[in-house]
């Protein structure tokens, strides 16, 4: 009974202890963050008093810097006056910015020149919670771009959508990427592998798995068997995502889409739904990962199946931004046209 109450004891401490210290980071982060909106405030209306040309005001801020670094450190060089400065044009009403969002947030998020692009990496770092280690590597993998990607069915309407809600969750084919991006994985592009290998490490690097899949995605397992008639089959991975309610199946595949992965995929749903769901859950949705799909018309390999079987690609690194920024465009144009 002592040891018990002891164990009750350490735990209440160390709850209320963190979540102070937790209190104390927002409280000095959101300091810091009005205090530099402020600085670039400043700065700004310095500038605009002044009528400073381009030059005379990079000398202004190089001196400015000197002297702030006498009293205040190292915090105020020239390139962080400009970022302050940059924040506050950025950010003109202090009232929108985020109590959740440190100064590093801001300054990832400040390398974003597109307002729609940028307004949605803030949206999804507020709402899924992000460190400034996966907004950066959300942003470096060009989540904006691959969303947009992933459906084929992109318009004007969903880039706003986007801007101003982030990722929203409402039916399966929300959840997709197109590609998904495995860099984490550290596998160079033309290394081959197997099918089992890049499950095993998928598995070890679960939380980087688990971020790049999106919101809501809990882990359930490898190699999940299914028995049918005898005959064991095993699903790769699969997991459960608490937003749509509902089981997530993925099928890992390391080269080129193939019609009959569809129609293995309806199966493990078909299963999935009459064996495994209860009465709670949606309807179970099937990913098959390859590495390419552009030999098989996706139209005719999933169309007419009675369950939500999708097939995307995956890369091991990260993708040309330009490239894809090319293809939205493309897809925009086409659509508006």
């Amino acid at each position: 009974m002592i040891e018990k109450a002891n164990t009750k004891m350490i735990e209440d401490i160390k709850n209320i202890i963190m979540s102070s210290r937790e209190k104390v980071t927002y409280a000095v982060n959101n300091t810091m963050v009005n205090a530099y909106w402020n600085v670039g405030k400043i700065i700004v209306e310095n500038e605009q008093n002044g009528n400073i040309k381009a030059e005379y005001g990079k000398q202004v801020m190089q001196e400015l810097s000197k002297e702030l670094k006498k009293t205040l450190g190292s915090g105020f060089s020239v390139s962080n006056l400009q970022y302050m400065r940059r924040f506050y044009i950025t950010y003109p009403k202090q009232q929108t910015l985020s109590v959740k969002l440190s100064w590093s947030h801001y300054c990832e998020l400040l390398s974003i020149e597109e307002e729609d692009e940028r307004n949605f990496y803030e949206k999804e770092c507020i709402n899924a919670n992000w460190s400034v280690r996966e907004l950066k590597r959300q942003i470096e993998t060009s989540l904006f771009e691959r969303l947009l990607l992933s459906d084929g069915k992109q318009n004007k309407e969903i880039v706003y959508k986007l801007s101003k809600e982030g990722q929203t969750l409402n039916k399966p084919e929300d959840i997709l990427k197109e590609p998904y991006v495995f860099e984490f994985l550290g596998i160079k592009e033309n290394k081959p592998i197997l099918e089992k290998d890049l499950e095993g490490k998928l598995v070890k690097h679960i939380e980087d798995f688990l971020l790049e899949l999106g919101k809501g995605f809990m882990f359930v397992g490898t190699q999940q068997r299914i028995t049918l008639g005898n005959i064991h089959y095993y699903v790769d991975m699969v997991f459960y995502n608490k937003i749509l309610r509902c089981y997530v199946l993925i099928d890992l595949k390391i080269g080129q889409m193939k019609p009959e992965y569809a129609g293995q995929m309806n199966m493990y749903l078909n299963y999935y739904d009459k064996e495994i769901n209860d009465e709670n859950d949606s309807k179970p949705i099937g990913i098959i990962l390859c590495k390419s799909k552009k030999t098989v018309d996706m139209e005719y390999a999933l169309g007419g199946l009675s369950n939500n079987v999708f097939a995307s690609t995956y890369t091991y690194y990260i993708p040309n931004k330009e490239q894809l920024i090319s293809e939205v465009e493309k897809v925009l144009n086409d659509k508006n046209n």
